[in-house]
């Protein structure tokens, strides 16, 4: 099949760890290379961020089958995703000129602005879509409030493209409910969960060098939904252990986030046991996790959360809040409590720390759950199957099946 990925936002060639970098970048590479390793010809478009970045670029050396085109929408230079509503329009033509001169045979739209783009330009077309929202305007609405600074066109933008796409992937089951709360259609919505590079992260290989403290360790993205914070306010009562945060840039004097963090360790009286290390190059990630006792993940809310899953892979005990994806992912083989929980989440982290034939079970048990569900090939397949069911025309095959 000839396929198009539409991630308008997250391009498959960024570095992560910014505000507008993360888990989709890395969906959006490794399903599409996953797809050309089953012998399909995928074109992933993106917007245009640079001045000098080409038309068209392979996504990586030695992968044939994939490339990136750079969509001109808007500036070439970068734009926050809240802001890049107006350009959309710009970009959907350029869509429907590129498709109608080489037509795919499915597009794969990522993120709500992906679907509005690409239900546009495929419309005229008959070409069918597919649309993964990765994160849910709702969802964040209700944790964020008036802090969200998403356009307020975008829940019932999601909501229409959630009945207008042919079919809807969730990640997780929790977003299914969602899903069905907006309105759409059940017969149309399929789980199939992010997945994880078996490859890269393994229990064995490098490990980081590591101090004599025990490690709790942190990577993410450094905003407020993350739940950064939540952890550093474990740590007084950790007594012992140091705290590793990985992403974002400790140097830049303009990240608020890294400020505050930087000024509530010390308030704690944890400023030594406290290290921000900035972001951490992605093959760097899983020796980095090696070195970890216990990996933690603690946001407000999660579509999905590739971290844990990958410190699931690697052997490190996983602590995760109980939201979204995690629900699937973590739960079983992990630790999962309430977000925003301080008090909840170390007296858990002293257990693990203090029960080493805990921890060597939970790093068992992580490594059978994700081998088992969460290897790229599996969930390429299984994205492939409901490409291949609206090709046919068969939707009433779709099913709601998840893990």
């Amino acid at each position: 099949m000839r396929i198009a990925l539409v991630s308008e936002h997250a391009s498959p060639l960024a570095a992560l760890g910014g505000v507008d970098a993360g888990g989709q970048n890395v969906h959006v590479a490794a399903l599409a290379v996953a797809l050309a390793r089953r012998g399909h010809e995928v074109t992933v478009h993106t917007r245009r961020t640079g001045p000098g970045q080409p038309d068209v670029v392979p996504l990586a050396l030695g992968e044939p089958g994939v490339t990136v085109e750079h969509v001109p929408a808007g500036p070439a230079a970068p734009v926050p995703k809240d802001e890049l509503l107006p350009y959309l329009p710009e970009f959907a033509e350029c869509l429907a000129r590129r498709w109608s001169a080489e037509r795919p045979d499915v597009v794969h739209a990522h993120f709500w602005m992906s679907g509005l783009v690409s239900l546009t330009a495929a419309e005229d077309l008959g070409i069918p879509v597919v649309q993964t929202f990765h994160a849910l305007g709702t969802v964040k609405r209700r944790w964020q409030g008036d802090a969200d600074t998403s356009p307020p066109r975008r829940l019932q933008a999601e909501r229409d493209i959630g009945r207008r796409a042919l079919a809807v992937i969730a990640t997780c089951r929790d977003e299914v409910s969602e899903l069905a709360a907006m309105g759409v259609p059940a017969g149309r919505v399929v789980v199939v969960p992010c997945g994880v590079d078996l490859g890269l992260f393994r229990p064995d290989g490098p490990v980081a060098p590591r101090s004599g403290r025990f490690r709790v360790l942190t990577v993410s993205r450094i905003v407020p939904r993350k739940g950064v914070d939540t952890v550093v306010r474990a740590m007084p009562a950790v007594p012992g252990a140091e705290l590793v945060i990985a992403g974002g840039d400790p140097d830049d004097p303009r990240d608020e986030e890294v400020a505050r963090l930087r000024a509530l360790a010390r308030e704690l009286g944890v400023g030594d046991r406290v290290r921000l290390i900035g972001s951490v190059g992605r093959d760097e990630v899983p020796a980095l996790m090696r070195s970890a006792d216990v990996l933690v993940s603690v946001p407000w809310y999660e579509p999905f959360g590739m971290v844990p899953l990958e410190a699931l892979a690697c052997g490190v005990p996983v602590v995760a809040s109980a939201v979204g994806g995690h629900l699937d992912t973590v739960a079983g083989c992990g630790v999962l409590v309430p977000p925003r929980r301080p008090a909840a989440l170390s007296p858990v982290l002293c257990d693990l720390l203090a029960r080493p034939e805990l921890r060597g079970a939970l790093s068992t048990a992580g490594v059978r759950r994700a081998r088992a569900r969460y290897g790229w090939p599996r969930v390429a397949e299984r994205t492939e199957s409901v490409y291949r069911e609206l090709v046919g025309g068969r939707l009433g095959r779709l099913t709601t099946a998840g893990g």
